[in-house]
């Protein structure tokens, strides 16, 4: 469509929007001149994404992942230099690019000639920069530079003919005399990171097990262009955050199961001086057994903190299991009055039915448990969690984070026909989307997941005000562990018989059936087609289930419609895996799956140069460069075109008085 082939029609029918457009674009030189960079945008090849998931923590390995672009930067230094430097400097480069202060101080520690070493070191890093920048406009990639350093290294990259060779080694030399070089390596270096990943999407479950979730989220504030697809374990925290005591107490619960009470503390500033003091009341001769963390080896088991970590651990888990009753008896439509479970202890013997079966408990001691009213808080209790879910909802750093999850995620997202969720669409055996009722109406598929999602962020708005209700933060408290829940993916979770029941057959946790059928392309197809996506070309990414890589599992799954990348970062799950996770790396040539092997610390990448070990493999080529026209900024680009020749439309017509563009001061 040409600015000749409107109607006046068109444009009378617009002509409001069109004056608030020609605020910014005055005339007809300035808005043809918008088309103009609009279309040559369109040309250029799309941006890299990368998809991560399942980071529960790990920050130093999340942190890793992002600085090496989960091996790009190393391939892209390959590229640049080939065999004009040796192996052990380009590891060097890529050390001094991933950790640029740390590996600075080392390097020059031991350089005899620190003046040389900054010539050569510039030079290399702007040949990397140069390459990285490669495929974006000018304008992006001004936006994308440091502050401090913006003109020069705008001089730096544009380098484009032989004669300006002594100018570029004058501006090097300049900023070595002048002593700005180790800023400067430092800034180019964190340029370099972002050229590489243009957008990234974390497909869930940042928090619990590991030991830094606040510094993850920090990374990912920080971060230039983010998409979040809300988790299993986020969802607690979310719960946490928005004031519900049920979810308060699984968080914490969780956290001392892992020792993690640090992120509780020190990160969030949550006082757990209530709970302490009260465990330390109730249980000072209880052993505990059951609640030692997961984290503590056997040698360590008397140790008195591990000791005091594990009667917390209790006495907020028997907290836990009786809110868990009165969430399940406040809402009948949830079906989980199975799940009641303190009501069918038999106190005198010490065992407990389940599904019409007997089981000894390996734990009698219940000393805050009234048999005749399982359910109810003790006074104590109930002060405890009072002070808590203060705590919570005053801890400026936590809602931070949580706004942060709500403005920036969401149950599920489609993006350049990519549909990312961390768990699973709920389904029945037969295949069929299966149903559930959210405010007295059903849901099912795609309606499910919106419903949820509307229902989380009714809560977190309201959680402090009149509106703040029992049923929005159950509702919260359901994603985490509900049969219908698109977060968790199973019939029932079995907390209560792992820490109290030996016998591993109450363990067991059947998967929905959607992890049966997403091994078949003609499932993928369906879901892809339930939330508006081309089953032809488009793909899903899931988090969650650990792959298990070591026993031959692969993470492609539906002959290629179907990309499981939960690798393994989170440590407890790396015997299962094999692996220190996954990353999905979607450039305009390709979709390829990168396999990272462990990450030992970043002290020996930053001594030793050693780079996490990944492997690629290439799961799907484009047979032609994708281009930005090609993805979903593209289709929005076209719209603004076609809104700007629509403009200059109206200008030819007269139906808009051109203007002067506004002269910028000097």
């Amino acid at each position: 469509m040409t600015p000749d082939s409107f109607t006046l029609q068109q444009a009378e029918d617009n002509l409001r929007y069109l004056q608030l457009l020609s605020e910014k674009f005055p005339n007809i030189q300035a808005a043809s001149s918008e088309i103009i960079n609009l279309e040559a945008i369109l040309n250029l090849p799309k941006g890299t994404e990368h998809f991560l998931t399942d980071i529960h923590g790990e920050y130093d390995t999340f942190s890793h992942f992002l600085r090496n672009a989960s091996g790009v930067v190393r391939r892209r230094i390959d590229e640049v230099f080939g065999n004009r430097i040796r192996e052990s400097e380009k590891r060097r480069l890529a050390t001094l690019i991933y950790y640029p202060e740390q590996k600075l101080d080392l390097l020059l520690k031991n350089e005899p000639d620190p003046e040389e070493f900054y010539v050569i070191a510039l030079q290399r890093l702007v040949e990397v920069a140069r390459s990285a920048a490669s495929k974006y406009t000018r304008s992006k990639v001004r936006k994308a530079l440091p502050p401090d350093f913006a003109y020069i290294i705008e001089e730096l990259l544009n380098e484009s003919a032989a004669g300006r060779q002594e100018y570029f080694n004058s501006i090097i030399q300049s900023i070595i005399r002048i002593d700005r070089a180790k800023a400067f390596i430092i800034a180019i270096c964190r340029f370099i990171q972002r050229m590489l990943i243009d957008r990234l999407h974390i497909i869930g479950d940042i928090f619990d097990r590991g030991p830094a979730a606040d510094k993850v989220m920090e990374t990912l504030i920080n971060h230039h262009s983010v998409d979040i697809q809300w988790g299993n374990h986020d969802i607690v925290w979310m719960g946490a955050a928005a004031g519900s005591k049920l979810l308060i107490a699984t968080v914490l619960r969780i956290s001392a199961r892992y020792e993690n009470l640090d992120t509780i503390e020190d990160a969030y500033g949550i006082n757990l001086m209530p709970l302490a003091t009260f465990a330390l009341k109730h249980y000072s001769d209880d052993p505990c057994t059951p609640f030692i963390p997961r984290t503590v080896k056997e040698d360590q088991r008397n140790l008195w903190n591990t000791r005091f970590i594990s009667q917390m651990h209790k006495a907020i888990s028997i907290i836990q299991f009786k809110l868990e009753a009165q969430a399940i008896l406040r809402n009948p439509q949830f079906q989980m009055d199975h799940r009641t479970l303190l009501d069918k202890i038999n106190f005198s013997q010490g065992t407990i039915e389940i599904d019409g079966k007997v089981f000894s408990l390996n734990d009698k001691h219940f000393p805050t448990i009234d048999p005749k009213n399982p359910f109810e808080l003790t006074v104590e209790e109930a002060e405890v969690m009072s002070r808590l879910k203060s705590s919570f909802l005053n801890s400026e750093k936590l809602q931070r984070h949580i706004t942060f999850l709500y403005t920036r995620g969401g149950m599920y997202r489609k993006f350049n026909g990519n549909l990312m969720f961390h768990g699973c669409i709920p389904m029945d055996e037969k295949g069929e989307f299966s149903s559930f009722t959210i405010d007295g109406q059903p849901y099912r598929g795609k309606a499910l997941l919106d419903q949820f999602e509307r229902v989380a962020r009714r809560a977190y708005l309201n959680r402090n005000s009149r509106e703040s209700n029992d049923y929005d933060l159950d509702i919260l408290w359901y994603l985490w562990c509900g049969e219908h829940s698109p977060l968790f993916g199973k019939t029932r979770m079995a907390t209560f018989e792992r820490y109290f029941i030996e016998d591993k057959e109450a363990h067991k946790e059947p998967p929905n059936p959607y992890y049966k059928f997403r091994d078949t392309e003609t499932a993928a197809r369906k879901i892809l087609e339930e939330f508006g996506l081309d089953p032809n070309t488009a793909h899903i990414v899931n988090g969650h289930t650990p792959v298990k890589a070591i026993k031959g599992e692969s993470p492609v799954k539906a002959n290629g419609k179907v990309f499981v990348i939960d690798g393994g970062m989170s440590v407890p799950y790396r015997k299962e895996t094999g692996l220190a996770g996954y990353t999905l790396i979607y450039n305009s040539y390709s979709l390829t799956l990168v396999e990272h092997k462990q990450f030992e610390s970043v002290h020996k990448a930053i001594t030793e140069d050693h780079d996490i070990i990944s492997n690629r493999i290439v799961v799907e080529n484009h047979p032609e460069r994708i281009r930005v026209a090609d993805t979903d900024l593209g289709e929005e680009l076209r719209k603004q075109i076609k809104d700007l020749e629509l403009l200059v439309f109206a200008f030819r017509k007269g139906l808009i008085r051109e203007r002067l563009a506004p002269v910028n001061p000097r």
